[in-house]
């Protein structure tokens, strides 16, 4: 089978991913969902004018010149309102968040007033609207101020408070199970034998996963034969999974069962081996409504191919409005090689001119088993097929790792 090029698998990866179903979540729920509709203001904010400053509310006529008098008739705090109205050569004590009263167009603040009992004189002159707060200034009922496909933010869910929201339109969080193969992996904590490795990769996918909004679901690591292999993928069916991300297996060996065991499932499978390095011996397909990515068991692979397929498949199942990575434009730190018909994503280290360019520096080994390399990276540094050899200083693509 040919390989096949990194946007063609992408796009099989995501072709009918709609947005799951939609949830109602309280506020307190809400943090990081992703809205499935439009949510408008149920009221006007603020309601009626408001007093930006603790002062004096006046009418601007009466405090237009300096050391005019005016009577206070009444107080005004948040939330308790002056029922009357201010009339000529009057004043009402305000306080910030207070309504302004009736007849009262200006707020002279309490630092440019003297006060002498029930009398206040003015030390600067009032003018009309300021320190007012003017109805409708931040939003007015029915304004839309929270879109579709929003990942919430602690600022968007203080805004639907604001509005008037309990609770929210979300989606559904994606279902993500993950299943690791291979006889030589052991647990964390424990000690290997001869031969045998400790399990890493899981956690960096549980991890990824979650840091985009889904669930995870664990379904540890079978061992190396077919039975264990598709029992394990039964878990992740009637797990009601919406993605099995397997780990592991996805080769060519006598020992590398995820494919004959998906195979004997009834899988259909979209592709098998991309045009990528890290990574070429990835699949993907469909078991009935659970999608099926068979990332490869060399950690780095595992990670890089996580990061590019099933990132964006979540966000699409998500419904966001932004799926794809964003590429941004960078200079190479150190001259780099010529590059053969795969892709290259090459781990590198981030450095932030003062003049804002990014330079990327590729770490010294890609190996794909080294972990160190892969956690002191900051980017990753796109090469397409057939690149030739470039120098330091030369332009370049790259995409930031999570942070």
């Amino acid at each position: 089978m040919a390989l096949m090029p990194v946007s063609d698998a992408l796009a099989a990866v995501l072709a009918g991913a709609e947005p799951l179903p939609e949830d109602m979540v309280g506020l307190e729920d809400a943090y990081h969902r992703v809205l499935a509709r439009d949510v408008a203001a149920r009221r006007t904010q603020p309601p009626e004018g408001m007093s930006a400053m603790d002062g004096y509310a006046v009418r601007a006529a009466d405090a237009a010149r300096v050391d005019a008098e005016l009577t206070v008739i009444g107080e005004v705090a948040a939330g308790r309102p002056f029922a009357g109205t201010v009339g000529a050569g009057e004043a009402v004590r305000i306080f910030t968040g207070g309504v302004v009263p009736r007849g009262a167009d200006a707020i002279v603040i309490q630092e440019d007033t003297v006060a002498d009992g029930k009398r206040i004189t003015v030390k600067e002159a009032a003018v009309a609207g300021r320190h007012i707060r003017p109805a409708g200034v931040d939003f007015r009922e029915g304004d839309l101020l929270l879109r579709q496909g929003t990942r919430l933010t602690e600022r968007d869910l203080a805004l639907a408070a604001a509005m008037n929201h309990p609770r929210l339109p979300v989606r559904r969080r994606p279902r993500i199970a993950i299943l690791a193969t291979g006889d030589e992996l052991v647990m964390p904590g424990t000690t290997p034998g001869h031969g045998q490795i400790v399990y890493s990769n899981g956690y960096a996918l549980h991890a990824l996963a979650r840091r985009e909004g889904a669930d995870t679901i664990d379904l540890g690591v079978a061992a190396d034969t077919l039975e264990a292999t598709t029992a394990g993928i039964r878990r992740a069916r009637e797990s009601g999974a919406d993605v099995l991300i397997t780990t592991g297996g996805a080769s060519v060996g006598d020992h590398d069962l995820v494919q004959p065991a998906l195979n004997a499932e009834g899988i259909s499978m979209a592709f098998w081996k991309i045009a990528m390095r890290p990574g070429k011996p990835m699949m993907h397909g469909r078991l009935g409504p659970m999608r099926v990515i068979g990332l490869p068991g060399n950690p780095v692979s595992s990670y890089v191919c996580g990061f590019l397929f099933m990132v964006p498949l979540i966000r699409a199942l998500l419904g966001q409005q932004v799926i794809h990575h964003r590429r941004e434009r960078a200079v190479l730190g150190r001259d780099v090689g010529a590059n053969d018909q795969r892709e290259d994503y090459l781990r590198a280290r981030l450095e932030l001119r003062d003049d804002g360019t990014l330079v990327a520096h590729p770490v010294n080994h890609q190996d794909s088993s080294l972990l160190a390399n892969l956690a002191a990276a900051q980017l990753l540094l796109v090469r397409p097929p057939f690149a030739p050899k470039a120098e330091a200083g030369s332009p370049c693509e790259v995409l930031r790792l999570p942070a």
